[in-house]
């Protein structure tokens, strides 16, 4: 069985060199020069309110003690991801211990491990600084991405912006989630009981909490502070990182295809295949997870994106794999648990692909791997344990997005007939995708045809998964690249033949977006009608006006002062049920009283307080309204009416409340 070329100079199954130990005193000098350090700067970053710079430190050492990838760009995504599942792994430890997320102890932990791990392992940091062409592309990706999806932010205030930022309920909710991991410094299934208060039932056991404990992190690292602040400006910081969070993913796609491809892959082929990723990726729905609130699964399918392409080429050492695949477990598990299946199956696939060359480490090298799927099923286990149903859950309805199965299907048949090829039937990589889509295609079809038998149709997680599966096939296009041949001069020596590589290039690129995008570069359309391109789901986002925001904005520039933390809100500005409703959702969670959410579904019949109504409508919106409040706990309820009129005829009809102060 043909294996891959590595780009690391660690090759598997092959002893490697170990540099001449020094003085045994001199070793341990240096070790604790390293220690001393790895405190040192984090207190004087602290105090100086630039813990932020630490960031690109703890990735440039993870990065610097890699042997993994033959660019920086590949070293940096690859640290950046064992970052994450060891900052995931650590979080169990952060949600126990009595300083929660401060920075200070955060970083010193995190880079004394990494000074430990250096001085065992005798490396010393090395960074590759080798920069690839077709890196242009994957950031180009990422920041055409970042372009649209900021576009009708620009020049907004944080209350200009809350048209968009409250588009959706459910990211209310995430927010939650993240003001309470705020709070309590850790993930919230170990803080349940208080966690209620903060977040609806049964969110704080149940819902995976990786992606709010990752962009918790990184926020009180940017604001050099553990607490959230002013609840609406860290409301905007949070939608900022989802859709910062978003432009990733698709840069990231690309970057998956291309570490799939391998260095092989160069010139104007690699700009034809990371163009078409780069078109299919940004001209898809995948763009319309951010208008629909699927926050948490924008990080499932980032982790998913770049844990699929190292399993299926693991261009490394088996240290560095055991670590890589242990990191793709916990993210993935701990960001949307359901796509971890994929990551599994990778796994499975891959101890048979490359079983020869795992054969010198294998069971050190299966259980690493089973040590870290038993700190990635953690969290889901706790609420398996728990009273969740998870049959009622796995056949719960909600929105979707609007997929073409076809392109699914399409993309997963074109990686199958490449990887059936003659050429490829007997490479790691080519067995690798076959079997990953085989055994992604199956677990879709046995859980599809599950659904379709209890109860007759194919919702909410089906399509979850099916997206986590076009994923897959987008970095599996890689392979297809390697079906491409070099040409003319450039086939035998890229000096020569230089012009005719970047002008190919060029015009691949060009290709590329045209057919898979549907850029059309100036050219009209026929009849006048809107492009491909203008028609995704991305560029329409970009057009977004956001609707009218009056009632939000005085809310959180007038009303939200009279608010006492801790207090109950109802907020009756619209004679509209879901507007009061939804607006009261959001200022309840504002006052960190999330957990109430569930009590506020009454409020959908509620039709006063914009203007005056009709007595039979009064009447029973009123009698909502008591039932509303009836169910919240004794205490102060803060009610906020627009209608002058109306809110003098609550204050009498609402009086016999007891145990409650309106």
């Amino acid at each position: 069985m043909a294996s891959q070329l590595s780009e690391s100079t660690e090759r598997p199954g092959v002893p490697q060199p170990s540099p001449a130990p020094g003085p045994r005193g001199r070793r341990l000098g240096l070790l604790a020069g390293a220690l001393t350090a790895s405190w040192v700067l984090p207190v004087v970053l602290d105090a100086l309110n630039l813990d932020i710079v630490l960031i690109p430190v703890f990735v440039l050492a993870v990065a610097s003690l890699l042997r993994v990838g033959g660019g920086l760009l590949d070293r940096l995504v690859i640290a950046t991801f064992v970052l994450c599942g060891s900052l995931l792994a650590l979080g169990l430890v952060l949600s126990l211990w009595p300083w929660g997320m401060q920075p200070v102890p955060t970083s010193g932990v995190i880079l004394s491990t990494v000074s430990i791990a250096a001085w065992v392992g005798r490396r010393a940091p090395r960074l590759p600084w080798r920069f690839r062409t077709s890196d242009l592309v994957i950031i180009g990706t990422g920041a055409l991405v970042w372009h649209y999806i900021h576009h009708p932010l620009i020049g907004r205030s944080s209350t200009g912006r809350l048209p968009f930022v409250l588009s959706i309920e459910d990211r209310i909710v995430h927010f939650s989630i993240f003001d309470a991991i705020h709070q309590f410094g850790g993930f919230l299934f170990f803080h349940q009981e208080s966690a209620k208060v903060l977040v609806p039932t049964p969110t704080e056991a149940v819902y995976p909490q990786g992606s709010h404990f990752l962009l918790t992190w990184f926020d009180i690292f940017v604001r050099s502070n553990t607490a959230t602040g002013d609840p609406t400006a860290a409301y905007n910081r949070y939608y900022l990182y989802v859709l910062a969070s978003f432009a990733i993913l698709c840069a990231l796609i690309v970057w998956g295809a291309r570490w799939i491809a391998g260095p092989r892959l160069t010139g104007w082929r690699t700009a034809a295949v990371c163009t078409l990723v780069a078109g299919l990726a940004v001209a898809s729905p995948l763009g319309g997870m951010v208008k629909v609130g699927f926050d948490s699964q924008i990080s499932g399918l980032i982790f998913l994106a770049v844990a699929i392409p190292l399993i299926v080429r693991p261009a490394m050492g088996w240290g560095t794999y055991a670590a890589v695949s242990v990191a793709a477990l916990i993210t993935v598990a701990y960001t949307y648990n359901i796509l971890a299946v994929f990551v599994g199956i990778a796994l499975v696939v891959a101890a048979f692909v490359y079983r020869k060359r795992q054969a010198r480490h294998c069971w050190l090298l299966y259980a690493i791997q089973a040590v870290g799927g038993a700190v990635a099923v953690l969290p889901s286990l706790m609420s398996v344990m728990g009273t969740f149903d998870v049959e009622a859950q796995a056949q719960a309805r909600g929105m979707v997005l609007p997929f073409d199965r076809s392109l699914l299907l399409g993309l997963a048949l074109l990686i199958v007939l490449v990887a059936l090829l003659a050429g490829r039937r007997r490479t790691g990589v080519g067995m690798m995708m076959l079997g990953t889509v085989a055994g992604g295609a199956l677990v879709l079809g046995v859980f599809g045809a599950w659904q379709m038998h209890t109860i007759g149709s194919l919702p909410y997680y089906f399509e979850k998964l099916a997206t986590g599966g076009f994923v897959l096939c987008l970095v599996g296009l890689g392979t297809v690249g390697t079906m491409l041949r070099p040409f003319g001069p450039s086939a035998k020596t890229f000096r020569k033949g230089w012009w005719i590589e970047g002008v190919a290039s060029v015009v691949a690129f060009a290709a590329g977006l045209s057919l898979f995008a549907g850029i059309q570069w100036g050219v009209p359309s026929v009849q006048a009608a809107p492009t491909v391109w203008q028609s995704s789901e991305l560029a329409q986002w970009s057009k977004e006006k956001g609707g009218d925001s009056t009632v939000a904005r005085i809310l959180v520039t007038r009303d939200m002062a009279r608010v006492e933390e801790g207090s109950a809100v109802v907020t009756l500005y619209t004679n509209d049920g879901y507007v009061n409703w939804k607006l009261s959702f959001f200022a309840t969670t504002l006052a960190r009283r999330g957990g109430l959410a569930a009590k506020y579904s009454d409020l959908l019949n509620v039709y006063i307080g914009g203007s005056p109504v009709a007595k039979a409508q009064y009447d029973n919106s009123v009698t909502s309204l008591k039932h509303a409040i009836e169910l919240m706990p004794a205490g102060k309820v803060t009610l906020l009416v627009a209608d002058a009129t109306t809110a003098d005829s609550l204050r009498r009809d609402l009086g016999s409340l007891k145990n409650k102060t309106v």
